[in-house]
């Protein structure tokens, strides 16, 4: 576990990845304390977030079951491993795409 820094963004950071809306929220809810791990959350559910869009979207153009479950399955394992992390007050990047959220969405801060 991390300091009290990591606590108190904590339920911005857990905010984040429930749907887009949440993160949304959290977005907000760290405009005024501006808590790097909540942000760090924030850049890392955002990003999953817009992949799982994007992922369906393509999944539409196939018409084929077999790749929308590939599709949500792939999505909802990394979206549950951001969640844990968050809980658990880690500052992981997801799997595979985490890094490249952390520079394409430096922007959330």
């Amino acid at each position: 576990m991390q300091s009290d820094y990591a606590k108190q963004g904590k339920t911005a950071a857990i905010v984040a990845y429930i749907t887009i809306i949440g993160t949304i929220i959290a977005y907000f809810m760290n405009q005024e304390s501006k808590n790097l791990f909540a942000s760090f959350h924030i850049r890392q559910a955002f990003g999953l977030w817009i992949t799982f869009y994007i992922l369906i979207a393509l999944a539409n153009i196939f018409d084929s079951l077999m790749i929308h479950f590939a599709f949500y399955v792939f999505s909802i394992v990394l979206i549950v491993f951001g969640l844990i992390t968050a809980i658990r007050e880690e500052q992981k990047t997801v799997p595979i795409v985490g890094p490249y959220f952390q520079q394409w969405f430096s922007f959330i801060k």
